[in-house]
């Protein structure tokens, strides 16, 4: 007697589908994963490249200077680069040093942004050198900010003060004062503009009336900008240890260590410069 076969019922079918799905979805999702990984990597090595052949650049050149210089990679155009040259005071030594920083920047297949930066420490910096890197920050400091306060045409001084030129001509007719070359200092612009044209006897007497009081005003402003704000968040908990170090003093300048983490590089300039002039 021959025995009928039996067959996979419909559910059977339908069931062993729906595994298949499950396992294959699984695999596909692992293969995404390990194809973006790999390319993140390359992304990555390609970054490291980048920035490893700036270095050497920098590393193979005869002398070195504060710089700042960036651009797109010629061999991997999805790379940013950017190579910085800068001085800084390390307070353990008690010694100026430039340090070169290079690093490259991509994108990874999430969309965000990763980089790859390198630091070497290229040379210290003698008393000599470090007079003349203060004196060009002075010079570079002291046009960058007498450009800023100058309007060069009566034009500029008109979209500066948010009104027409015959405006501004009633100003001066009304004494506005402007630079011995014609151009107009922002801060006589602004008191003319705080009183609608008709500033007090006592106000129109506080205007610049050359280049050299508005860079000797410009100077006091940023040194005031320059003040370290005395309601800073508290920092960060820090060890036993860390503390004491942070609460020695720096023989160099006579301040702790605390402080001068806490300060820009210029005020450190600014504490040693009458040391280093002696």
């Amino acid at each position: 007697m021959n025995k009928k076969e039996k067959a996979f019922s419909l559910v059977e079918a339908v069931t062993a589908l729906i595994i298949l799905a499950i396992v294959s979805s699984g695999v596909v999702v692992v293969i995404t994963r390990c194809i973006a990984s790999a390319a993140d990597l390359q992304l990555r090595m390609r970054a490291f490249e980048v920035a490893r052949e700036n270095m050497e650049k920098l590393l193979a050149g005869d002398s070195a200077r504060e710089t700042t210089e960036y651009g797109n990679s010629d061999k991997y155009p999805e790379i940013k680069w950017q190579t910085v040259v800068e001085t800084f005071y390390e307070p353990i030594t008690t010694r100026m040093w430039l340090r070169g920083v290079c690093s490259a920047e991509y994108t990874d297949t999430k969309g965000e942004t990763q980089t790859v930066e390198l630091t070497h420490w290229l040379t210290d910096v003698t008393k000599q050198q470090l007079l003349q890197i203060m004196a060009n920050k002075e010079k570079e400091k002291g046009e960058a900010t007498l450009a800023d306060q100058v309007v060069e045409t009566i034009e500029e001084a008109a979209e500066y003060a948010g009104v027409d030129v015959p405006t501004i001509q009633k100003w001066v007719d009304n004494g506005l004062v402007t630079l011995e070359d014609g151009s107009f200092a922002k801060t006589n612009l602004d008191i003319f503009k705080s009183s609608s044209g008709n500033p007090s006897t006592e106000s129109r007497n506080q205007q610049v009336k050359s280049e050299a009081e508005l860079t000797k005003l410009t100077k006091g402003t940023a040194r005031e900008r320059g003040k370290p704000d005395t309601q800073e968040t508290p920092a960060e908990e820090k060890t036993s240890a860390e503390q004491d170090w942070l609460n020695q003093r720096d023989p160099a300048t006579g301040l702790t260590y605390r402080e001068l983490e806490e300060m820009s590089f210029e005020q450190i300039f600014e504490l040693l410069k009458g040391r280093l002039q002696q």
